[in-house]
């Protein structure tokens, strides 16, 4: 095989599992599922969802350390547990920050 048709094929490869992880997280969304419920319960299902992600990341690492997951999926789920986590740590930053801006405002 040549370089090129070798490039394209790990190419279409990655897009159709991104495509997969994409339909996963749309139909298994808790958060999507929330309507009308509390900012908590949304908070909390914002946290499963990222524990649940951390706990794939490490369980597909595992598996490509025992040979038995490919590269490209530990990329992916590494990939989607660093923006979840990155996404908890944003919000938990604004909702500090909404409570300061809270406590310095006179009363």
């Amino acid at each position: 095989m040549t370089d090129a048709k070798i490039v394209n094929n790990l190419y279409s490869n990655a897009l159709e599992q991104a495509k997969k992880a994409a339909e996963n997280r749309a139909s298994n969304s808790d958060i999507a599922n929330t309507t009308g419920a509390s900012f908590s319960d949304v908070l909390k299902a914002s946290l499963n969802n990222a524990v649940e992600a951390q706990h794939k990341s490490e369980a597909v690492s595992a598996a490509a350390v025992a040979g038995k997951a490919n590269i490209t999926d530990v990329l992916q789920a590494v990939t989607e547990a660093e923006m979840t986590l990155n996404t908890v740590v944003a919000i938990r930053d604004k909702v500090i920050s909404a409570y300061e801006q809270i406590m310095r405002s006179p009363i």
